[in-house]
């Protein structure tokens, strides 16, 4: 569908990438990875057509739709979160008002045997038709389907986006987009601004629903469960791996050590060379073999090795002060702006425990951190800890950052001591080596802007950490050795994250947000969710949104308040024999369901795609009967899509 010829960029002369070639083609998942900084969000935008390359060609086939997810949109704040919404559905607005024109000026018009009340009819069919085709009926409905599944409420559908925080208005976004239905769907960081619960959904519907998508995440998870290939970006060139994330790391791997051999053979061959050309330099018998061999060395092409991002790439956190016992402790804790965010929070932590706080946008995750942080009033009692010293890392830390001078002067305004001796040693530990540490902060990508605020909390001995957000914008070679840090962190940790792999190993208990209430789980994050009795963390999602909006409005009649024992869950006994034999019986039948669901959208979709090549035919375009059939098997494949979406539902409830 798009081939990208001799793609070439240079920033300031400096080369980005060089000489890329790739295919995107139907049904490709592609992950673009990276370290930060080297293009990937860069090559969106021209697969887009919203940069042009220094060089090179984007070749798109006639007619392909794209649709982009940017990081950073700029959005509108006039309309109501459906309004929105429905502003991807423009074209299909515009065309039922011109069937309700048509068919106005047909009941009103008496003279039906002319040939213009004839054309008319004709028109009115044909446009009728393509208005089905294209699901102007069922539209709205998969539209409130796409919105729920990305964690809003249908009481928030008629609230005014203004009222959303950034990441839900962003989710507004990526709504309209996977409603159009591109060909191709390019989407930069869009699990940045997403739960647990939505990621969970986006991953599905990526999966089932789209054609081609090329998108950039750090998340692991994520990638692996999406893509079904890997291309690299490294070396100002790309690496092509038909596979996903985790088999892309072990075909690298093997990759790298091959280049290694041929750089070490390559070195010792030119060594070798040098040495024959300055031992027989002056020595005339042997002048044609020395040209020989100076002209075989100019001839050698050097062999480039991949770059590896942890290579140097170190965190430890310094030693820090001996805190109290309890660090934070919260009594009846509650916070409320026009709406209960949390009430009556109750919770204790350890020193040395590593905790995470989970739970949807909105439902104080954050907010609780703030009042931690003695940045917001609120309710109750919140003791923190003797001898605290507190390492903060928010969201928006990274765009807190002075523009305006250098990534050196950055460091250098808060390094104190000794430190201050070793700034370019820790900035090159830190991947902004060389001429990097005096590049302006506000040319950083938000990656690097992430690291540089990183860098600021690791000089100061801290003996509790707060991160709210950490990984956003980091890479998975960056996230894996923040990651270990925190685990060797002698002290106490408070983590903020959506990012399933970064936790996972990391904490030893979670707290849930939801529903004004938080509640907490002993042991990690799949411990959690095994808790919680789900298999999926679809469940959660679906948990969660019954518990609270994206505002924590909503209160749930069962919640366990935030005090009580950490296993909240109903205790059942074992189940029997007979009980279990009836029970795998029932989950067979499911599964049953759920494959027999899934064979059937895929003979429809055959069959749609079977039609529709008949209807880009001229033959095909003028059969009315065409466009008849082509929107009955639409409505087919919606009851069979929901058919299938409630037999997997059953199936997981079966299975949790």
């Amino acid at each position: 569908m798009i081939s990208i010829d001799n793609l070439s960029v240079e920033f300031s002369a400096t080369p980005l990438f060089t000489d890329v070639n790739f295919v995107i083609n139907p049904k490709d998942r592609i992950a673009l990875v990276g370290k930060n900084g080297a293009g990937k969000s860069t090559m969106l935008k021209i697969i887009a057509g919203i940069q042009e390359p220094t060089k090179g060609v984007v070749a798109r086939q006639k007619g392909v739709t794209i649709g982009y997810l940017p990081q950073v949109m700029v959005l509108s704040d006039d309309r109501t979160v459906m309004e929105e919404a429905e502003t991807a559905f423009a074209h299909i607005s515009e065309m039922q008002e011109r069937l309700n024109k048509m068919n106005d000026e047909l009941s009103t018009r008496t003279d039906y045997d002319s040939e213009e009340y004839m054309e008319l009819v004709e028109r009115f069919t044909h446009e009728n038709d393509r208005f089905m085709m294209m699901g102007g009926i069922n539209y709205h409905a998969e539209l409130e389907r796409t919105l729920i599944g990305l964690g809003f409420q249908r009481s928030d559908f008629d609230r005014p986006t203004k009222e959303f925080s950034g990441g839900w208005r962003m989710r507004v976004e990526l709504a309209k987009l996977l409603m159009q239905k591109p060909d191709v769907l390019l989407l930069d960081e869009p699990t940045n601004h997403l739960d647990i619960g939505s990621i969970q959904w986006l991953e599905q519907f990526l999966a089932q629903r789209c054609n081609a998508v090329v998108l950039v995440s750090h998340d692991r998870a994520f990638i692996n469960n999406v893509t079904n290939r890997t291309i690299e970006i490294t070396c100002h060139h790309i690496n092509d791996y038909k596979a996903k994330y985790d088999e892309y790391i072990k075909l690298r791997d093997e990759r790298r050590e091959q280049q290694l051999r041929a750089y070490e053979n390559q070195q010792k061959e030119i060594a070798e060379i040098k040495q024959f050309i300055e031992a027989f330099r002056y020595k005339p018998t042997k002048s044609n073999q020395v040209q020989s061999r100076i002209k075989q060395l100019e001839k050698i092409v050097p062999i480039e090795v991949d770059e590896i991002d942890t290579s140097s790439l170190r965190l430890k956190f310094p030693p820090c002060l001996r805190s109290g016992d309890y660090p934070i402790i919260c009594e009846d804790v509650s916070k409320t702006y026009s709406h209960t965010i949390f009430k009556d929070v109750n919770l204790t932590i350890k020193r040395g425990e590593k905790v995470a706080f989970v739970g949807n946008n909105g439902e104080g995750k954050s907010t609780l951190v703030k009042c931690i942080m003695g940045e917001i009033p609120f309710e109750g009692n919140l003791k923190i800890g003797h001898n605290i010293q507190i390492g903060y890392f928010a969201q928006n830390q990274a765009q807190m950052l002075d523009g305006d001078i250098t990534v050196f002067d950055t460091i250098d305004r808060v390094a104190k001591g000794d430190v201050r001796l070793k700034i370019r040693d820790i900035l090159g530990a830190f991947m902004f080596g060389g001429e990097a540490s005096d590049k302006f902060v506000k040319v950083l990508s938000g990656g690097e802007r992430s690291r540089l605020a990183m860098i600021r909390l690791l000089l100061e001995p801290v003996n509790l950490l707060i991160l709210d957000e950490p990984t956003n914008h980091l890479d998975m070679q960056s996230k894996d050795v923040l990651k270990q840090a925190i685990k060797d962190f002698d002290g106490t940790a408070i983590i903020v994250s959506h990012d399933r792999d970064f936790l996972d190993g990391l904490v030893d208990k979670v707290y849930e947000f939801g529903g004004g209430k938080v509640r907490e789980h002993l042991g990690g994050i799949y411990d959690f969710l095994q808790k919680k009795q789900i298999e999926s963390l679809n469940d959660l999602g679906r948990n969660m949104n019954s518990a609270g909006s994206p505002t924590g409005n909503a209160t749930s009649s069962d919640a366990t308040p935030s005090h009580a024992p950490a296993t909240t869950t109903t205790e059942q006994s074992p189940l029997s024999y007979a009980e279990m034999k009836e029970r795998n019986k029932a989950i067979k039948k499911a599964e049953t369901a759920v494959k027999n669901a899934e064979a059937k959208i895929e003979k429809l979709e055959a069959e749609l795609a079977a039609l529709e090549e008949k209807l880009a035919t001229p033959e095909g375009a003028s059969d009315v009967s065409l466009f008849t059939k082509h929107g009955d098997i639409k409505k087919q494949i919606d009851a069979a899509v929901e058919e299938w979406e409630n037999a997997s539902m059953e199936l997981e409830e079966m299975k949790g």
